[in-house]
């Protein structure tokens, strides 16, 4: 982890890209990327389609000194690749544990980006979690790849709403003990 800092956020070195803090330079990159329904519709959060200003929003909410998460841009730029490929969150939702949650640009899937991007953030453990939690919706096999290629252990199924969907979809919840 390095000591550039954005709002007591961390950059995070992966292999072959940083995780950075958002700017507000991304939006029209997140816009566009998350404004895809193929992304959208595998996320509990993205609207599909999306409104003007979400882009805006989500930066200036992963900015704000009082949040509770912390949202990264998975930034290849340095290495000669793309500036946004996608992004890349943890949550706090207890004391020592986070909820991580990541999206992936339709054009850098089946790279190995996400998992690189998942295992730098265990790696450095930004908010000196005992644990991580991950849920990925069950028509998402890839996602929940990841996590077990991560050392996420399966816990069992839930369900959750998807606003691109309209509509509650099961889930599989995973764990990964860090401490």
């Amino acid at each position: 982890m390095s000591v550039d800092r954005c709002a007591q956020q961390p950059v995070i070195a992966a292999d072959g890209f940083v995780l950075r803090p958002l700017r507000q330079a991304d939006t029209g990159l997140i816009s566009f990327y998350a404004g895809d329904q193929r992304v959208a519709a595998m996320t509990r959060s993205i609207p599909h389609p999306l409104p003007p200003g979400a882009s805006d929003a989500l930066v200036a909410r992963a900015n704000a000194p009082d949040r509770s998460e912390d949202i990264w841009a998975l930034d290849g730029l340095g290495a000669g690749g793309a500036e946004v490929m996608g992004l890349i969150s943890l949550d706090r939702v207890d004391r020592g544990r986070s909820e991580i949650g990541y999206w992936v640009a339709p054009a850098f899937w089946n790279t190995g980006v996400a998992r690189r991007a998942v295992q730098a953030l265990i790696g450095a453990n930004p908010h000196g979690c005992e644990a991580l939690f991950a849920q990925v919706f069950q028509d998402n096999p890839a996602s929940a790849r990841v996590l077990t290629n991560c050392g996420f252990q399966y816990l069992g199924d839930a369900e959750t709403f998807s606003v691109a969907r309209g509509a509650n979809v099961p889930t599989w919840t995973y764990s990964r003990k860090l401490a």
